[in-house]
């Protein structure tokens, strides 16, 4: 791998590791799902009218702007409104390589195979004792939230294969100007008008912050640089290489909201992360997993 990609993937880590805290910092002060559309908004607009739509048809925009939107990423937002903490939530995401897992055997009879079985029962001892050993950055809704993310990231992504869209950038574009459509609707059905008059009565430098970071570094500069990545080098090389924006994610919600991890926490997520690292690396990457990877990315 060339020097300069490799300081872009690693820069592209950064961001997405600190996205978690931007996302805090939104869903924390904010309606979760306003925040969320907004971002969605701004990412989408104006750059949709200078990239080519993908010849599909209109319903996987919608879908994948619904799941992606309101199942990752409003989901995600919605388990640090419930008090999970940002550092806890970067590490939790990986579970969506589990999920992939799980969903290539059910739907594409894709095989679990040993090596991948014993990475999965790691990941999971490594989890519930980080739930065991809460100091408080872990909420029983919270968790709840962010399993339902975790559940979405594939299916994000069989929207995308089963389009048979060869512009998953141009897709992603595309797909996110549907996204804040199911997010406002959910926030109107959870809070009533309450979520969006609040949102924008008390809008300050944090949500501008959390919005903004969310939709241009981390969105659409993020995207672009991951999908070219992915053009240029096998999964198998760089898909591990997400696991970075779990370390970026432990230092931005220290330095910003001077989050802590148990002594126990910390050999417990670092027994996840082992586990995540099992299923993935090495191996052949599937399908499943290749696409969740390279046009969903971790932000």
């Amino acid at each position: 791998m060339q020097g300069r990609d490799i300081l872009l993937i690693i820069t592209i880590m950064v961001i997405w590791g600190v996205n978690f805290v931007a996302i805090k910092m939104g869903a924390s002060e904010f309606d979760p799902f306003v925040i969320t559309a907004l971002r969605f908004f701004f990412a989408a607009f104006p750059l949709v009218f200078f990239i080519q739509r993908p010849q599909v048809p209109k319903r996987y925009f919608i879908a994948y702007g619904t799941i992606f939107g309101t199942g990752v990423w409003g989901m995600a937002a919605c388990s640090n409104s419930f008090g999970l903490s940002a550092g806890i939530t970067s590490i939790l995401m990986q579970f969506d390589v589990l999920t992939s897992v799980l969903v290539g055997a059910l739907i594409y009879k894709e095989k679990i195979t040993k090596q991948m079985a014993v990475g999965m029962v790691i990941a999971m001892v490594g989890l519930t004792v980080s739930i065991a050993y809460t100091n408080g950055n872990i909420t029983p809704v919270g968790l709840i939230f962010i399993f339902i993310a975790s559940l979405c990231w594939p299916l994000a992504s069989i929207v995308i294969r089963q389009s048979g869209s060869t512009t998953p950038f141009a897709f992603t574009i595309w797909g996110m100007v549907f996204a804040p459509i199911p997010l406002l609707m959910l926030s109107l059905l959870m809070n009533g008008t309450e979520g969006i008059v609040t949102t924008f009565s008390h809008w300050n430098s944090h949500a501008w912050f959390s919005v903004l970071f969310q939709a241009y570094p981390t969105t659409v500069f993020g995207y672009w640089v991951w999908n070219k990545m992915t053009l240029k080098y096998p999964m198998a090389l760089i898909a591990p290489t997400t696991l970075m924006t779990t370390v970026f994610g432990l230092i931005g919600g220290y330095v910003i909201y001077d989050e802590h991890l148990t002594q126990v926490q910390w050999v417990s997520c670092a027994l996840f992360l082992a586990g995540i690292v099992v299923v993935v690396y090495p191996r052949k990457i599937r399908n499943t997993v290749s696409v969740s990877r390279s046009v969903s990315t971790e932000s």
